[in-house]
């Protein structure tokens, strides 16, 4: 296809998480086909720069909206953020909008709403990776943080306002509503965008009914970036690994209290606002701090299995398809994404989302018997390499969502 100018919008510079990591592996593996790619984010780098691949990387200069110590910034940089705006249309002021793409993958944590907006104004195509549910829900989860449930209400309908579902407060909760409000009416997301990456059919499901009619939403699964190598010895190992960021609703307190039941080895890799708490649950578990995705890697392969318990809805559950390619079986809620990523009984086992004496019984089976662990490892790596996720399939997808996107311009 013709080369492009694509900027590919991301709060993050850094992979801090499956969002961050789809955007710049994505990025750069376009710039290696021959795309002038620029990656905006507001926390990363200070000053522009290239990767080894290419890659322009600009950012902001800002921090985590939740991180900042001077609130009322926080609050005006989370609702509208006047800055990234500015710098996204400097960035787009001289380019053809026959040939520009702009990919947006996250903007709650520190871009805001105000890029897509800098971008539909300059007549700009806006492809949208679905990686989550800010697009409609204020929380961006579908879950009622306290009632540690999933939450069925309509977004911003009036129980949904009404609602106290927020982790921190319900003023808290209210600042959300306001924000929802300026990204649906004056950053126009999602009723102003319409092309749609989704992930995984499930969170398509969820999110269709909220997208603007004439939508068009693609299926790009994202990409997972291990080679191909023999099966982990799954059979050998003990640890049982959780992946990613460690909170109350990724069920990090649900799988300490039943690793803690079973007396097992319990491994986190990531970090997050539950790492304390979980070391006092159990104190035999070990919690790594966020490390590289090839440290990832190596944590996988020690792995006897990838338990996976979060509590809400997740978008696709990245972990456990890359546990998958390394031969890693993976025990999974039901109530979320990931169970569609495995085959329950055959490459993992399905628990009911929340229950922790159900994930006892799914981790005591997979403890007790090596010889189904086994299997079950080799089978789901016989199945990923079946018809593997990789980076530069993920490319190929991406180039034909944009070409029909452009060809879609109005």
């Amino acid at each position: 296809m013709k080369k492009l100018h694509l900027v590919v919008l991301s709060d993050f510079g850094y992979v801090n998480g499956g969002n961050a990591a789809v955007a710049l592996a994505s990025a750069r593996g376009l710039a290696r086909r021959g795309h002038a790619v620029t990656l905006l984010s507001a926390v990363g780098a200070t000053t522009p720069s290239d990767d080894p691949d290419g890659v322009r990387l600009v950012s902001t200069d800002q921090q985590e909206i939740l991180t900042d110590s001077n609130r009322m910034r926080a609050i005006l940089q989370g609702t509208w953020n006047v800055k990234a705006a500015r710098m996204l249309r400097a960035l787009l002021r001289d380019l053809d909008p026959a040939c520009t793409v702009v990919h947006l993958h996250s903007w709650t944590q520190a871009l805001s709403s105000s890029v897509v907006r800098a971008a539909l104004a300059v007549g700009v195509r806006v492809v949208y990776t679905m990686h989550d549910y800010f697009s409609l829900c204020p929380n961006g989860t579908f879950f009622n943080h306290q009632q540690n449930e999933i939450c069925r209400l309509r977004p911003m309908s009036l129980s949904c306002i009404a609602s106290h579902c927020d982790k921190r407060s319900y003023s808290h909760k209210l600042w959300r509503i306001l924000r929802q409000a300026v990204q649906a009416h004056r950053g126009g997301i999602p009723n102003r965008i319409l092309d749609f990456i989704a992930v995984s059919p499930f969170s398509h499901a969820i999110l269709a009914p909220g997208l603007p009619a004439g939508a068009r939403v693609y299926y790009v699964p994202s990409p997972i970036e291990v080679s191909r190598d023999v099966p982990a010895r799954v059979a050998e190992n003990r640890a049982f690994v959780m992946v990613g960021k460690i909170t109350q609703g990724k069920g990090a307190i649900v799988f300490a209290k039943a690793a803690h039941a079973l007396g097992c080895e319990a491994l986190f890799v990531g970090d997050g606002p539950c790492a304390q708490e979980v070391v006092q649950v159990y104190s035999r578990a070990r919690v790594t701090g966020w490390v590289s995705r090839e440290k990832v890697t190596e944590y996988l392969k020690t792995a006897r299995v990838l338990v996976f318990p979060s509590l809400w809805y997740e978008t696709e559950g990245l972990s456990v398809i890359e546990a998958a390619a390394l031969g890693v079986p993976a025990i999974v809620s039901d109530t979320s994404a990931a169970r569609m990523s495995i085959a329950d009984g055959v490459t993992g086992l399905c628990f009911a989302g929340a229950d922790e004496a159900d994930l006892i019984r799914a981790m005591r089976t997979l403890s007790a018997d090596d010889a189904l662990v086994g299997a079950m490892g080799q089978a789901a790596h016989q199945r990923y390499w079946e018809d593997p996720r990789t980076l530069d399939r993920h490319v190929s997808e991406l180039e034909a969502v944009y070409e029909q996107a452009l060809r879609g311009r109005i």
